[in-house]
């Protein structure tokens, strides 16, 4: 299935693929593809970077949900339906987000290019942790890469992407985009 171009839509789609991996995880003990990370580090890193970002970005605050360490899966189902919310709600497209690092951007968007892409490359890690099927959208794939490639020293500078993981001259789009953002793409646990 083709991911939607639409904010709102694509966030559905992306989340629905993540939340299934959520609920069909049996360790959130499991290691995780990023270093030091477990499963319940992927849900986390989700849940806990979104909310100060638009809070300082936005002034907009999410509900706080229960904590990851008690109900991972709770934890992910509270901030997912709280973005959603917030996507789906029509006053959000006049909104702005403002960061120093990307400037002033309509609120729907910048969720869409940071974090809904985030938790499309996430799915990755914790269907990988937890043995689950870890195919990616390919055409996003494609897409996420060529936007992300001209930016690649900035990208490596900001420390949020690990060092490149060379991959086979042929690979998939999903193979390249893993081994862009630093992951392994035969990576198992």
């Amino acid at each position: 299935m083709a991911l939607s171009n639409r904010p709102a839509e694509r966030h559905r789609q992306v989340s629905r693929g993540f939340t299934d991996r959520v609920r069909g995880a049996q360790s959130w003990d499991a290691p995780a593809p990023v270093a030091g990370w477990t499963a319940r580090d992927v849900v986390r890193h989700l849940t806990e970077w979104l909310p100060p970002f638009l809070a300082t970005g936005s002034g907009i605050r999410l509900p706080a949900g229960p904590s990851v360490d008690d109900d991972p899966a709770a934890a992910w189902q509270t901030h997912c339906d709280a973005v959603q919310s917030l996507l789906d709600d029509p006053a959000t497209s006049g909104r702005l987000l403002s960061n120093p690092h990307t400037g002033e951007l309509p609120l729907d968007r910048a969720i869409d290019q940071f974090y809904t892409a985030d938790v499309f490359m996430h799915t990755w890690d914790l269907a990988r942790a937890t043995g689950q099927d870890d195919r990616l959208d390919q055409d996003f794939c494609w897409q996420l890469l060529a936007g992300m490639e001209p930016m690649e020293e900035i990208i490596r500078s900001s420390g949020e992407y690990g060092p490149r993981v060379p991959v086979k001259e042929h690979a998939d789009p999903q193979s390249r985009l893993l081994g862009f953002i630093g992951r392994d793409p035969e990576w198992t646990a």
